[in-house]
């Protein structure tokens, strides 16, 4: 089979994100990352060699030592495993709590973006280049999958429906598919009606529902059959959307992105309820948010720029909010069995309380 090409965009609206605000262009968080940051990014880390220097078959992620204090920019739970992704082709697992952390065999050294596992062995993680890698022991080994650098875009976002069916999601618009575990991967992005080749920055499983995608310029789409048709929505927001959550409820999610903007949906994307945030004595929150998860005693964390963390205990009506001290920008959260929370973003992995906060030497 051959592999897909990405449909490029057209030449008017490649004109208009090149100008876009510089908030998005120095965003350090890849999930939040504007078309100019994205290729930047590539630009500066993906520099094709002088002509006649062959590359390497494989280039596998160098070994750091402080691997886990540079950019990451997902961490999941697989089992009782924690495992992150990030900078360089970083793939750090921890099985003892985030006491410490072990990196990955990694056959890239391009940033990972994201990465999901449906059970205890069986994960992906999506990056530059349209990078897919595969893991079977829980994320120790992975080999890749797929890549296809003549796309010059990154994949931001993946889901799994179990161990054979998955979609991965990116920048111009990418919807790649599979069902064979990723053996292969077709591109489907002609199932949805994107003209205008939005970056597609986040996919979620809605309980009851089906598949929700946000991205770029408020883009929204949902698939009621796994994946095999979508809607478009008219959204609430006609900024970008970094993230989407499922609230646990029936037709309940929540979604996310610039300048603090958070919605509330109870049926699948029909109608939203906007939640404000408001920051103490400052106002509204206007930090840009960037991923969430739903932790196991039901509550949800989204976290974001500035260091800023939420949490809601009432499916995501309303939010308590920590600004942590360092301010360094996060890009995902995850918590362990005693409710404390496992961070990642600028300066890697930080190690924090149930709301947010800098965790003590005793807790």
């Amino acid at each position: 089979m051959s592999e897909p090409v990405m449909r490029r965009t057209h030449t008017g609206h490649v004109a208009r994100l090149s100008s876009m605000s510089a908030l998005r262009v120095h965003s350090p968080l890849a999930r939040v990352l504007s078309l100019c940051s994205v290729l930047s990014i590539l630009t500066l880390s993906t520099l094709p060699a002088p002509a006649q220097a062959a590359e390497p078959a494989t280039r596998y992620a160098i070994e750091s030592a402080k691997a886990a204090q540079r950019l990451l920019l997902d961490v999941v739970r697989a089992g009782k495993r924690l495992v992150a992704v990030g900078d360089r082709g970083h793939i750090l697992y921890s099985d003892d709590n985030a006491s410490s952390w072990v990196q990955a065999k990694v056959p890239t050294r391009q940033m990972l973006t994201a990465v999901f596992f449906v059970d205890e062995q069986n994960g992906w993680a999506v990056g530059h280049d349209a990078l897919i890698l595969a893991s079977r022991d829980g994320g120790a080994t992975w080999v890749k999958q797929f890549e296809d650098r003549e796309r010059e875009a990154p994949l931001l976002d993946l889901w799994f429906k179990d161990r054979n069916q998955g979609l991965a999601i990116g920048a111009y618009g990418a919807l790649l598919e599979t069902r064979d575990g990723g053996a292969s991967w077709e591109d489907v992005s002609e199932r949805m009606d994107n003209e205008d080749g939005y970056h597609l920055n986040a996919i979620v499983e809605v309980k009851d529902s089906g598949l929700f995608i946000v991205g770029e310029l408020g883009a929204m789409f949902r698939s009621r059959d796994g994946g095999q048709s979508w809607e478009t929505l008219q959204g609430p927001y006609e900024g970008s959307l970094f993230g989407a959550l499922d609230t646990g409820e029936a037709g309940g999610l929540l979604v996310y992105g610039l300048r603090g903007h958070l919605f509330r949906s109870v049926d699948f994307g029909d109608s939203w309820q906007q939640i404000e945030i408001d920051t103490p004595n400052n106002g509204p929150l206007e930090f840009g948010l960037a991923d969430g998860g739903r932790l196991a005693d039901g509550s949800i964390v989204v976290v974001g720029h500035g260091g800023t963390v939420l949490k809601s205990s009432d499916s995501g009506r309303s939010f308590s909010l920590t600004n942590r001290p360092d301010r360094l920008s996060l890009a995902g959260v995850t918590a362990l069995d005693n409710g404390n929370l496992v961070l990642v973003g600028q300066g890697g992995v930080h190690a924090a309380t149930p709301t947010g906060a800098e965790l003590g030497p005793q807790q």
